[in-house]
């Protein structure tokens, strides 16, 4: 049986040139039907030379089945490829971001999103139909700040089903442990919805090339818990940024050793994070 996001894949990574025609089509007026003039919820996707992911991201979101009003906006994120004419065939209401870093588009698309929730997304990511709902779920709770999710990898030529099962079994267990004591260590951006009024408060770094989730999540923690839905069938399927075209062996070996690189800090909570220099944002 085909996965959910078997149909996004058809298009994953090809040329704007070479999406049907009918997909931009279908996939236009149903994110015209989603949009409300008086969101709740703002779904916001950053995209940075996502030519070849935005549209299959988009068709997913267009899927969505949220008993909330939404809106669904794009962030342009100073893209060299035809990014911008993905977002202006699907008739999306984006924002281009000229400054350079997820940080800049996170916070572009705060500024100009209405919703009293917010959804970081990206746009190499799909998203089930369900996600929206099941997140809100948690997230309405009281004395909840934000929340974020697991996901998965699609399963390709080398990536087996298998190999990726236990690869993610072994990293969600090691998350759920992490949880504890350093939940802002999970939150991921693809995965992550807050509370926007709260958010407006912190702030998004820019001087970082990652890790910027990451760092709102801990400071919207004085405003109320990290919280984390545990649902496989809500959970976001993502391609290989960080994993690469190396095998599941290769990658799991070199996650344990970055991971065992200090682990006893995952026992002991923390309001500060050291940068380190390589992922700073050096201006010439």
């Amino acid at each position: 049986m085909e996965h959910w996001y078997g149909k996004y894949l058809s298009i994953y990574g090809k040329p704007f040139c070479e999406v049907p025609l009918y997909i931009f089509d279908e996939t236009r007026e149903r994110l015209a039907r989603l949009q409300s003039p008086e969101p709740l919820v703002s779904v916001v996707v950053i995209a940075y030379n996502e030519e070849c992911r935005l549209a299959a991201c988009l068709w997913s979101l267009s899927e969505l089945n949220t008993e909330y009003p939404i809106e669904i906006l794009g962030v342009n994120n100073n893209s060299k490829d035809k990014t911008e004419e993905v977002y202006q065939k699907l008739g999306l209401p984006y924002f281009n971001e000229t400054r350079q870093s997820p940080g800049y588009a996170r916070q572009c698309g705060l500024q100009h999103a209405k919703g009293k929730y917010h959804f970081f997304i990206d746009a190499d990511t799909f998203y089930p139909s369900c996600y929206v709902d099941k997140m809100m779920e948690i997230l309405t709770r009281p004395g909840i700040s934000c929340v974020g999710t697991f996901w998965s990898f699609y399963p390709d030529k080398q990536h087996s089903a298998f190999s990726l099962f236990w690869f993610e079994l072994i990293r969600d267990i090691f998350l759920w442990v992490q949880h504890f004591k350093r939940p802002e260590l999970n939150i991921r951006g693809m995965t992550f919805a807050f509370n926007a009024d709260y958010a407006r408060q912190c702030t998004i770094r820019t001087d970082i090339r990652r890790g910027e989730d990451g760092s709102l999540a801990l400071e919207l923690k004085r405003f109320g818990r990290i919280a984390f839905l545990y649902n496989r069938k809500a959970r976001p399927v993502t391609g290989y940024g960080t994993i690469g075209n190396q095998s599941m062996w290769r990658s799991f070996v070199e996650h344990v050793k970055i991971q065992m690189k200090g682990i006893s800090r995952i026992f002991h909570k923390t309001d500060h994070y050291e940068d380190s220099e390589d992922n700073l944002v050096k201006n010439d």
